[in-house]
């Protein structure tokens, strides 16, 4: 079961505010000409919000869900047969509104390139679940939100260590879409350890965050195949 609609509503807005306003010294470096097209194209994805009435945008949101269910047709693209998914209601339009279209790629990303680890999350097949379980699909609309937070990407240059520690993994272009998989297969494993219900998901998403940042401030990080977490997605 999930909770009412207003369940995750902000969250992520009020606590990644606070965790900004820690007055911490920004750090001094400079891009390389690869790293700012890549962080360029990157912020550019950001700022593409989600549009219902866009073609492209209508197939990504199929594509989701033939992803998701092979098995089953949707009736349309505001079904009530979104909310299997973990949707807050029939349109998942409304939901998008918070993060944008990138939310939704790194959805389809997730289900594409590690199905196994994305339908385990997805279907709960792993670990003693809660009887108030996280909506799945609105829980990764808040990891894409927390990841943008952390990594400080609406900013020219990101000022926090695993912002700038991210940089350097970006030669690899899909390096975002990847963090993106593994950050959701650590909230989903905070989830299990913490044995959440869904009023505790700020404390499990926190918890996430917090391991995350250690292990993208460790110094031996090139590439994202180097994050300890990294083999969450094969297990």
């Amino acid at each position: 079961m999930v909770g009412p609609r207003s369940w995750l509503g902000g969250i992520f807005y009020r606590s990644a505010n606070k965790r900004n306003a820690g007055g911490e010294k920004p750090l001094d470096y400079v891009l390389t000409p690869l790293q700012e097209q890549r962080l360029q194209r990157l912020q550019e994805r950001l700022n593409v919000p989600f549009d219902e009435t866009r073609p492209d945008h209508q197939e990504a949101l199929r594509a989701l869900w033939q992803a998701s269910f092979p098995d089953t047709d949707l009736s349309g693209l505001v079904s009530e047969q979104w909310k299997d998914m973990g949707w807050q209601g029939p349109n998942p339009s409304t939901d998008f509104r918070g993060c944008g279209f990138v939310s939704l790629e790194n959805l389809l990303f997730f289900a594409r390139t590690y199905p196994a680890s994305y339908n385990r999350i997805l279907f709960k097949q792993e670990g003693m679940r809660s009887a108030w379980e996280y909506p799945f699909a609105v829980a990764g609309i808040n990891v894409s939100f927390m990841l943008i937070q952390m990594l400080d990407l609406y900013s020219a240059k990101p000022k926090s260590l695993p912002g700038v520690n991210f940089l350097k993994i970006l030669s690899d272009e899909a390096a975002f879409d990847v963090l993106y998989c593994i950050a959701f297969q650590m909230m989903d494993a905070q989830w299990l350890a913490m044995r959440a219900s869904y009023l505790q998901f700020k404390e499990v998403i926190h918890a996430t965050r917090i391991q995350l940042e250690r292990e993208l401030s460790l110094d031996d990080i090139h590439r994202i195949r180097d994050l300890p977490a990294y083999n969450l997605l094969y297990k």
